[in-house]
């Protein structure tokens, strides 16, 4: 993975507007930190291989990043942003890692399953 460049995101995004895809989205503060540190508050989302389709899309910040996606019924947003990367799948991969290198929040699209 490599820090995000915006405009080279934002190309990505682009790129993928107006088709089915699937997603992947997941965000943990470290739901299992509360194990070793009861003062830590759990949280996790995960969604995975759901189709959506998006009119309009975009990246914003100055790092960590948010990206917005606009579909028919609603928005997929996600915030904390820190790296992407492409595969020889067409995959756009965008994660967020914290001080200490751990994810914190993932969203990727694809046309294909993950």
């Amino acid at each position: 993975m490599q820090l995000i460049h915006p405009a080279e995101v934002q190309r990505r995004i682009d790129s993928l507007k107006d088709q089915d895809l699937y997603i992947h989205l997941e965000l943990t503060t470290g739901a299992y930190a509360a194990h070793f540190d009861t003062s830590k508050h759990p949280a996790a989302t995960f969604i995975t291989n759901t189709r959506i389709r998006f009119s309009n899309g975009s990246i914003s910040g100055e790092g960590p990043y948010r990206v917005g996606l606009k579909m028919a019924h609603g928005w997929v947003y996600s915030e904390g942003l820190t790296h992407y990367a492409e595969d020889e799948r067409d995959r756009l991969i965008l994660a967020g890692h914290d001080s200490q290198g751990k994810l914190v929040v993932s969203l990727q699209l694809s046309a294909e399953p993950f």
